[in-house]
Order: C-alpha cells, then sequence, then structure tokens
C-alpha cells in the first residue's frame, strides 16, 4: 500500500447512550488508528483534512481523511515515523513529522516529501512510552519554527528549524526534553517538559531566558500541561486533584478545575477546555477554564481502556524512573477543531483503536459560557 492511495469513507455515525451527543468514527478497520496528541491539532485551520495516524499498513504511516467527501488518503511510505512527532501545519500545506533519523515534511496535495534536517547519530526519542519516549514535536502557530528534541547519548536536546528557510539552531542541551509546545500568543516562547520530578519549564526560541516556570512540591503529580490562549498562562495537572494555572510573565497561580481531569487542552480562543479522565472514568468533560471554578459538563463516553496502572496511585517516581506499560493509543487525547464544533479522540473500545470525533452541542457552549452547571 503506497503513498497516495485512496480509501473510501469510513466514517460510522451514533449517538452516545449517556448523553445522546452525535458521535462519528472516523476511522474503521482492524488495527492501530489514532489522531496527533492532545497538544497538538489534529486539523488544519480551514479543516480541510482531519490528519491520522494508521497501522493499517503493518507500520504507522500518516493519513489524511478530505472532509468535504470522506476519502482517506495515505500521505506517507516511510519506515520509523514517530508516529507522535506528526503535527499538520496550519495552513495545511503540509503534515511535519519524523523518521528514523531525520525531520520531514509532506505536502498535502502534491505528497511530495522533503527532508529538512538529517540529525545523523542520534536519537529522535527515548525508550518507554512516555514523556521523552513520545518524540512530540512543535510547530509555532505562524508556521514558521519546527521545534525538535533528539538526544546523542545520554544529552538531551532541542532544536529549532526555521521551516521558510531550513536553517536548523541547537538551543538548549540539558538531562530531559519532553512534551514541547509553542506559546499560541507568541512565536519566540515554548515550553518544554523537563525531567519528571521537574517537568514546567520554558525557553524563548532563541535559547535564552531558560527557566522553571513551576516548582513542585514533594509528591505533587504535576503533568500534561498546556497553554491558555490569549492569556500567556501554561495550565498543568496536578494529578489526580484537578488544573493549575501560572501567568509566565507575574508567577501568579490560579485553579483551574477541581476534578480528575488526565489530558486537557483548551480550543483556540481559550474560552472552553476538554479533559478526558481516569481514576475513575467519568468520560470526557468540557468546562470553563476562565471562571474559577471549572465545573465539568460530561460530552461523552469513549470507552477507551486508557492503559496505565500506575496513574491510580500516588507519584510513582519519587525515587526516578520506573518501567510502566501505557499504549499511548489506548488514551483518548481529546482536542479541538479549530471551529469549536467538535472534540476529536481516540478510543479501543472496538477492539482496535479507532478515531472519533463528538459534536459539541450548542446547549452545552450556552451552559459553558453563562457559567450554569
Amino acid at each position: 500500500m503506497a503513498r497516495g492511495q485512496i480509501y473510501p469513507s469510513e466514517s460510522i455515525c451514533f449517538q452516545d447512550e449517556s448523553t445522546g451527543v452525535k458521535i462519528r468514527q472516523v476511522t474503521d478497520q482492524a488495527s492501530i488508528h489514532h489522531h496527533p496528541f492532545f497538544i497538538v491539532p489534529a486539523y488544519d485551520d480551514a479543516m480541510q483534512r482531519l490528519i491520522f495516524v494508521s497501522h493499517r499498513t503493518g507500520r504507522p504511516e500518516i493519513f489524511a481523511e478530505e472532509r468535504a467527501n470522506g476519502k482517506l488518503i495515505q500521505l506517507t511510505e516511510r519506515e520509523n515515523i514517530g508516529e507522535y512527532s506528526v503535527y499538520p501545519s496550519h495552513d495545511g500545506r503540509y503534515v511535519y513529522f519524523t523518521a528514523g533519523r531525520g525531520a520531514y515534511r509532506v505536502h498535502t496535495e502534491t505528497l511530495r516529501e522533503e527532508q529538512l534536517v538529517d540529525f545523523g547519530e542520534v536519537s529522535l526519542r527515548e525508550a518507554g512510552m512516555v514523556a521523552d519516549a513520545m518524540g512530540t514535536t512543535a510547530l509555532s502557530f505562524d508556521d514558521r519554527y519546527w521545534a525538535i528534541r533528539f538526544s546523542v547519548n545520554a544529552e538531551a536536546c532541542l532544536a529549532v528549524v526555521d521551516t521558510s528557510s531550513g536553517e536548523r539552531e541547537v538551543i538548549l542541551k540539558r538531562d530531559t526534553i519532553a512534551h514541547l509546545m509553542f506559546c499560541p500568543d507568541d512565536a519566540d516562547l515554548l515550553y518544554y517538559a523537563g525531567p519528571l520530578k521537574d517537568r514546567v519549564w520554558i525557553i524563548k526560541r532563541d535559547g535564552t531566558g531558560n527557566r522553571r516556570l513551576y516548582q513542585r512540591a514533594p509528591g505533587e503529580w504535576i503533568t500534561h500541561e498546556s497553554w491558555i490562549p490569549g492569556r500567556r498562562e501554561l495550565a498543568f495537572v496536578d494529578w489526580n486533584k484537578g488544573i493549575r494555572a501560572i501567568n509566565v510573565d507575574t508567577g501568579v497561580e490560579r485553579r483551574v478545575a477541581s476534578f480528575n481531569a488526565w489530558h486537557a487542552i483548551c480550543n483556540r480562543d481559550g474560552a472552553m477546555m476538554v479533559a478526558d479522565t481516569n481514576f475513575p472514568d467519568i468520560g470526557l468533560q468540557l468546562f470553563n477554564p476562565l471562571d474559577g471554578a471549572g465545573f465539568p459538563i460530561t460530552l461523552c463516553y469513549p470507552g477507551a481502556s486508557s492503559e496505565g496502572a500506575h496513574w491510580n496511585g500516588p507519584f510513582p517516581y519519587e525515587d526516578g524512573p520506573i518501567k510502566v506499560y501505557a499504549p499511548q493509543h489506548t488514551h483518548p487525547h481529546p482536542s479541538f477543531s479549530p471551529d469549536n464544533r467538535f472534540v476529536v479522540y481516540t478510543s479501543d473500545r472496538t477492539g482496535h483503536a479507532q478515531v472519533y470525533e463528538a459534536e459539541i452541542p450548542d446547549a452545552i457552549k450556552e451552559r459553558l459560557q453563562n457559567g450554569t452547571e
């Protein structure tokens, strides 16, 4: 099965049995499928395509659903794709990804593939299933800069690639770098995750201003950080007590929500947030990140297996890293569509991980805007 292969629509529509919300199953083939990581948009801004990874060829390849006709198109034919490195450009022209020891982009119309960086004898992700083992990348919201982590021996490195000129610069070397995310309001500012006991760091694109944004207290499980657009605030999960946020300029902290949010992300205007949940799984929750309460409203129940027994207890990394079994395609990882109509997520409820869209009812949007429970 080659690059450019076209498959007919696999859409299956149904309603969530508990909430009545309209759900569309995007993929329906007996292999692993998943959308990009929750801090990465799954759609281009114009929503011409929904980008996802499929293992239907026997290995991970990048696919696009053309939303106008539902057709599925195989965009890549390459070994060793870092399946969580995938990042669609906001303008819809490219999908960026790493594979082997290189960094690439594929043009969504012509399917022409271009190598931007050959890293040589490096590792683009570490062994395991979490944090720096995922090999996530970040694209600035103007599509100009692409941040990639790699490691040389035991040293983690952060490179920023100018997507226009192809020039790259290593801006940071340290022990751990993971889960990169450009600030949506500032293309010169990046968040990255440091070590598991000291995660919350920011750095300027030129490599200056590298600093810890939040000092973890003993016993705290700080994880799954993401930006709140329009406020220069970084939200982070204080597992399993809820979500907090900190302003990068003033250092002011605040409580965003107080339920067991797991992976949480804002929509484009920062007025709505979605999170999956675990231990217990109470479904996908929508909430207002600005009202000081963050009261959750259930959107739907993905039914994902959400593997990762280590989440059911206190912070497990106090004495150092441990081996965990947490295949990421079993986690919902919800995120918003650019037009705020849908939440895309992954679930293995059918026995194979598939990509789904849940349509957000107007009634829920109104409740969140009005602050009513």
